[in-house]
């Protein structure tokens, strides 16, 4: 549904955002790089709902850039975060073999069978960065993992550990479910504390551990099994002597903690943490993190005690598929960009994200609407062309087909994708038969070769052998139905005659979409170029049966793909012979 300007300032939401960050980052750090940023935790699949967690900030980034600013786009990879539970229906997963590494950090779980990963988070994190080279996206990679075990974080994680009283009464405010202490002098923990201290607690909504040190807001991984599920009985502030204990596996061990680099601070502290020593200015956070007493919000106070300050954070609406509920990368098989790049091309993908506000909840069609979607697209694409679109449709057409590095790759030819996946149904993979319909569909302009009509075929073709149900494909008669021809009354048989006869000097796509929505036409004593003012309301009903008995005899079904195209991929002498002559 095209998008109404908003504003006549302004066009489009990213444009608002660029000046507030624009504003905001020379009031905290004037001259120096805006900085905005993502995170991704590549605990199972990187979803379609996760790509709004990038595709925000980025499409901000790139407008700043646009307005020749420097900007640095992070994304800090939560690599280090526990393995929480084993997704289902992962490849080359066997479930119960892999609940043995929850606990874990992620870098310290086996890839998937058959991956040439090194380890559970490098594998799904490759899939992303390959799709955001696709999509265009600049960014900074950070690793979690490389940043904790390199000690890059101690004097950060020593500062809250001193701090602990302070955190502990800002979470304390909105602690509103209470356990009973299980030892004297002991703080009582909220249920997010009981889950993580089970193992089983939601990502990313730690806030801390009650210790018999009191509340502590870091978490060590056990030196014996590399498991979070670890209790700090001891800690001296002045010698920053700790001592855990791992109720997994037993094991005891006492460090320094401003030599140990074996351990993070929770999220709930982690993320504050990261803001003032990034000094980001722009972060995005999806309904989850936003509620009351979650970790945004909360942070927002925390930050504050390690020198920083929130960053402008806009909430982000799930992003649905296909009439899905929410997405959840904790279950497999959820579609990621990967699987939606793979049936459309990044411009159109792009466009999604870029034509809705953050807060807007939209779906990514992998049914028949990816068709519908493609044609709004092409739409747009001609209306910018002669400059009929309106400015927040032309803003995100613009960040749609390109970012300030220039234009991505598009398809030199980008003949209609519902066109496309026709062809590529019927012709069943043959290239040289695509070829022969794709360059009849316009006379005047032939196709010479497919890659002209490429990436966008591909993408269709796609679509067709991975989304489009068996029973929906298209399979054309190897003989006439004879019965069905000897039972057609007189009208029926002249509506084909008008047709075959029609075929030579129509043999386009125009051509051929012309003809068959005219033979009813021309039988009810009309003109072929009557238009459907100029009609009863009958005509439409004799269109439909003619169409419907056309399907029939070219495949078999009431329904298939539009018929001008079919035609065209039959080709005449095979027409002829299905209908009779």
């Amino acid at each position: 549904m095209p998008i109404v300007a908003q504003s006549t300032e302004t066009t489009d939401w990213v444009s608002r955002f660029a000046d507030e960050v624009i504003e905001e980052s020379e009031r905290r750090a004037p001259g120096k790089p805006v900085v905005v940023a993502s995170g991704l935790s590549p605990s199972g699949p990187i979803h379609l709902g996760n790509l709004r967690e990038v595709m925000t900030p980025h499409l901000v980034a790139d407008e700043i850039r646009r307005r020749g600013h420097q900007v640095r786009h992070l994304i800090s990879w939560d690599d280090y975060d526990r393995y929480r539970k084993v997704p289902k229906g992962i490849a080359g997963v066997d479930e119960e073999s892999y609940k043995e590494h929850i606990g874990k950090p992620l870098t310290s779980v086996p890839a998937p069978k058959g991956s040439s990963h090194p380890n559970w988070a490098e594998h799904f994190k490759a899939a992303m960065v390959e799709s955001l080279a696709e999509l265009g996206v600049e960014f900074d990679g950070i690793s979690q993992t490389e940043q904790y075990t390199n000690g890059v974080y101690r004097e950060q994680i020593l500062h809250a550990i001193k701090h602990r009283g302070d955190i502990d009464a800002i979470l304390d405010q909105y602690r509103t479910k209470k356990a009973p202490a299980k030892k004297q002098g002991q703080k009582p923990v909220d249920e997010a504390e009981l889950e993580a201290a089970e193992g089983s607690g939601a990502a990313g909504e730690d806030d801390g551990s009650s210790t018999a040190a009191g509340y502590f807001p870091y978490k060590p991984y056990c030196g014996n099994c590399e498991k979070d599920l670890t209790s700090v009985t001891s800690y001296d502030d002045d010698s920053t002597e700790l001592t855990y204990a791992c109720t997994a596996c037993g094991f005891s061990e006492t460090v320094r903690l401003n030599e140990f680099n074996r351990g993070k601070l929770v999220w709930k502290v982690d993320w504050p943490m990261r803001w003032a020593y990034e000094g980001v200015v722009f972060e995005p956070s999806g309904v989850d993190h936003s509620s009351p007493g979650s970790s945004f919000q909360v942070g927002g106070q925390i930050v504050g005690i390690f020198g920083g300050k929130q960053p402008i954070g806009p909430m982000y609406a799930f992003v649905g598929i296909s009439g899905m509920a929410k997405m959840s990368s904790s279950k497999g098989g959820v579609p990621t960009p990967a699987d939606a790049l793979q049936i459309m091309e990044p411009q159109l993908l792009r466009w999604l994200y870029a034509r809705r506000r953050p807060n807007q909840s939209f779906k990514v069609a992998f049914d028949q609407e990816i068709q519908r979607l493609y044609d709004e697209w092409d739409r747009l694409d001609a209306k910018v062309a002669d400059g009929s679109a309106l400015p927040a449709d032309v803003a995100a057409h613009v960040r749609a087909v390109g970012t300030a590095a220039g234009e991505l790759p598009r398809t030199p030819r980008p003949l209609p994708y519902r066109t496309l996946a026709s062809v590529a149904d019927i012709t069943a993979g043959h290239e040289d038969q695509a070829l022969r319909i794709l360059s009849e569909l316009d006379p005047d302009q032939p196709l010479t070769s497919l890659d002209e009509a490429r990436p966008r075929y591909d993408k269709a073709e796609a679509w067709i052998n991975t989304h489009v149900p068996a029973d929906q494909r298209t399979i054309v008669r190897d003989e006439p139905d004879a019965e069905l021809l000897k039972s057609l009354d007189e009208a029926s048989q002249q509506s084909l005659r008008l047709l075959l006869d029609g075929l030579a000097d129509h043999w386009s796509l125009d051509g051929l979409t012309h003809l068959v929505y005219g033979v009813p036409k021309v039988q009810a004593g009309f003109s072929a170029d009557a238009t459907p003012k100029e009609l009863p309301p009958e005509i439409k009903t004799a269109q439909r049966s003619f169409f419907a008995l056309l399907y029939h005899l070219l495949v078999g079904r009431d329904t298939g793909p539009r018929l001008p195209t079919l035609l065209l991929a039959v080709g005449q002498d095979r027409v002829r012979a299905l209908l009779g002559r």
